[in-house]
């Protein structure tokens, strides 16, 4: 690649199952200039990385039309439409409304031909002994009350009426059945469509020829049979699964159509002085939005003026309203509840929380999880398989059959090819991966991708940073404590001075705490990780931090008032120690029952701070932490360290801090939880996997608990998708027939078959449940 790797997401249809994802895939992959091509059957969406240097979206649009499948390329419009990711999750969700009820009309239509078709059939079932064991079931149960007129009708046109309205469903019903199969045939691969194509024409020139030449069969002994009612409840049964997949489907994204939903069409903006309605792609940072109660935010935005609460919970899982003043950060999406608010328009379009949410939603959904390598090698080979699996059936029962039966033959090959169900394989791990990571979303914790999602259910160990994780972090100076013969007005001027390059919580408490302070400018500064602020200050360095940060500087401490259990802050100027501030945080009011609730899931929490041994100590007694598994006075480098050890110990660790300090340990743990911040910024942390949207720190159990949820829902589909393909093939085979003299009918499979992959999505929609 010579270019800039971009990224787009394409829509795709006509996907029905695993084998047509693959398809996809490898007709993107296939082209110049293409990074790579992941493909979401659930979602019905490409997302390709590619050079465009070496090919184009018309290119890959052609390529996909040429493999089978339907591309509609995003309007020319839509690049500049800062909305334009969330407006094709809601045009994608209208148009799987819109198949879902073509397809339903069409499957009632099919289900009517085929009581029709079984009705008309009673006759020719009088004359002879049909193969298929359900219809010779239900010739002796429904014939003593079948009108006498409908037993005297001639077989032969019953026979050519039969096949006129076989071959009208076919055409009309379910036409993409044989078009798909066509289409993989063209391109030397298999799909379910497949083994359901195959079947069908097979059963259909069967019976055609039964219809057209029956003395060619009478010639050689064989009955005339016609499969013509099998036929349309194979087509029926596939229709009937196919809108029960649809709308399971369509619920398994109910977490990425929440979102697209929470986007308001327009805002109210204040322009030389006046109120005007505008669109939302109209707004730009800095006007002022003017919001009334009961409105939905717009856009992300700063309280100007009012004071009202704000339903955040759609966005963060947080169940209490929040509090909103002047300074107040927005999230677009939310509700105002109570009072009038004016804001200033700060992040739009793209970088809005949002758009944030509901792209990195969508990635993570689409996102593959190691479990489901497994299936995409089984579902690569498994309609060869069946295929071959049908051929050898036939012959075997032509061959060594005691009646060599052709018609019996025939029907369980049928039966052995429209059973088989690669579907429910290929969706048994997306469909649950797609609704754990969307309940997770909508309980406040956002997951990047399936495989930390695997990870996570595997963890037995979680460290913890202390500030801003464990408290609230929101620290303030409680003492301030000066060396003898200096000026308190200068040295917190000049302590917050230094405090302004830094983004910690402490700093933000030496901040307010000088406030009206004047500021001193200073030279050279640089910030040191986990250890403080070193500058220039009157040709004298200056530096504020942690004991360490002193100590490797060659300065000594002093002793500035009463050691305690606060968190303590050094400032020095040339090699003296000028003044110490003492700050104290207030634990997280989730924290002790966080604790508590991993212990409950037998995971054994850590406490990793850079702070002293004093305050660590008594931080974590409060929250229920024993010393054993409290470590302190650790720069990021050694968290990074404890994190390693932990690991060579044998446990698998997740890592929960704010991002930011904690980036190498949140990089080394098996799962990075970040915390995130004011109204959920730093949403793309790349360190961390998992991010949490919410301040409840319950959220971290509950995350652990969903992951270990969504992966035995995986297991139990792929369990079931295994099971029930191990089961019904042999059974449609007829391994059960010498000694209980049982076979399946053709109509029976089908009905399995479009069960099986519906069964798989709704034992995942249980997850949609997750408390």
């Amino acid at each position: 690649m010579s270019g800039a790797v971009e990224t787009v997401t394409l829509p795709i249809g006509g996907m029905t199952c695993a084998s047509c994802q693959g398809h996809v895939e490898r007709a993107l992959r296939e082209l110049p200039g293409v990074a790579s091509a992941e493909v979401s059957l659930l979602a019905n969406r490409a997302t390709v990385r590619y050079d465009p240097a070496g090919t184009t979206m018309q290119a890959m649009q052609q390529a996909v039309e040429e493999a089978g499948y339907e591309c509609p390329l995003p309007g020319a419009s839509d690049g500049a439409n800062p909305h334009s990711h969330m407006d094709m999750d809601h045009m994608n969700m209208m148009a799987m409304d819109m198949a879902e009820t073509h397809t339903g009309l069409r499957a009632v239509l099919a289900l009517i031909a085929a009581a029709v078709a079984m009705a008309l059939s009673m006759p020719l079932m009088m004359a002879s002994d049909t193969a298929d064991p359900l219809l010779n079931w239900m010739n002796r149960l429904l014939m003593p009350v079948m009108p006498a007129v409908l037993m005297q009708l001639p077989a032969a046109p019953i026979r050519w009426l039969l096949l006129a309205m076989t071959v009208a469903v076919m055409l009309f019903c379910s036409p993409e059945t044989y078009l798909r199969a066509w289409q993989a045939a063209r391109h030397r691969s298999t799909n379910m469509n497949t083994l359901v194509a195959i079947g069908t024409l097979a059963a259909l020139g069967y019976s055609a020829t039964a219809t057209i030449a029956p003395s060619l069969f009478l010639r050689h002994g064989l009955a005339p049979d016609v499969y013509y009612e099998a036929v349309l409840f194979i087509l029926a049964f596939l229709l009937v699964g196919s809108v029960l997949d649809a709308r399971a489907r369509t619920r398994t994204q109910d977490a990425l159509t929440g979102f697209a939903q929470l986007q308001s069409s327009s805002a109210r903006v204040l322009r030389n002085g006046v109120e005007t309605e505008v669109q939302i792609a109209e707004v730009r940072p800095g006007d002022t939005v003017q919001l009334r109660p009961g409105e939905r935010v717009p856009v992300d935005g700063v309280v100007l003026t009012g004071s009202s609460t704000v339903d955040e919970s759609l966005l963060t899982g947080e169940s209490h309203p929040v509090l909103k003043e002047p300074g107040g950060k927005l999230i677009g999406g939310s509700i105002n509840l109570d009072g009038p608010l004016t804001l200033t328009a700060t992040t739009l379009g793209a970088a809005s929380v949002l758009s944030q949410l509901s792209r990195l939603l969508a990635d993570a959904q689409a996102s593959r999880a190691p479990m489901q390598k497994l299936a995409d090698r089984a579902s690569a080979i498994f309609v060869p398989a069946v295929l071959g699996l049908a051929a050898l059936t036939f012959a075997a029962w032509l061959v060594f059959a005691p009646d060599h039966s052709l018609p019996r033959a025939f029907g369980i090959a049928i039966a052995v090819l429209v059973i088989a169900c690669p579907c429910a394989m290929g969706l048994a791990v997306p469909a649950a991966l797609t609704v754990g990571i969307g309940r997770a979303a909508q309980l406040g914790f956002l997951v990047k991708n399936g495989e930390a999602l695997e990870r996570l259910a595997k963890t037995d160990t979680v460290a913890l940073d202390k500030t801003g994780t464990l408290t609230l972090g929101q620290p303030r100076i409680v003492s301030a404590d000066l060396a003898a013969g200096v000026d308190e007005d200068a040295l917190l001027g000049l302590a917050a001075a230094l405090e302004k390059h830094s983004e910690h919580p402490l700093a933000r408490a030496v901040i307010a705490y000088a406030a009206d302070r004047p500021l001193p400018a200073l030279s050279a500064v640089k910030t040191i990780p986990g250890q403080g602020i070193t500058a220039s200050f009157e040709n004298q360095p200056v530096a504020i931090g942690n004991a360490a940060l002193l100590t490797g500087l060659g300065v000594p401490l002093a002793t500035l008032g009463q050691d305690g259990n606060a968190t303590a802050l050094y400032l020095a100027i040339g090699d003296r120690h000028v003044l110490t501030l003492r700050a104290e945080d207030t634990l997280r009011p989730t924290a002790a029952s966080a604790i508590a609730q991993l212990r409950a899931l037998h995971i054994t929490p850590q406490m990793l701070t850079g702070d002293n041994p004093a305050t660590a100590a008594a931080i974590a007694a409060e929250a229920g932490l024993t010393p054993q598994e409290t470590a302190a006075g650790l720069l990021p480098a050694g968290k990074l360290e404890r994190i390693k050890q932990l690991q060579q110990a044998g446990r698998v660790v997740a890592m929960a801090g704010d991002g930011l300090n904690d980036a190498a340990a949140l990089a080394q743990a098996d799962t990075g939880l970040a915390m995130g911040g004011d109204a959920g910024t730093d949403l793309t942390r790349g360190a961390a996997d998992l991010v949490l949207l919410t301040p409840d720190l319950t959220a971290i159990p509950a995350s652990i608990r969903l992951a270990r949820r969504t992966v035995k829902t995986m297991r139990q589909n792929l369990g079931w998708a295994v099971g029930y393909n191990a089961l019904g093939l042999p059974i449609a085979a007829g391994v059960l027939y010498p000694h209980f003299h049982i076979l399946l009918s053709p109509i029976l499979a089908s009905a399995a078959m479009a069960l099986s992959s519906t069964s798989v999505l709704l034992n995942s929609l249980r997850l949609r449940r997750f408390r």
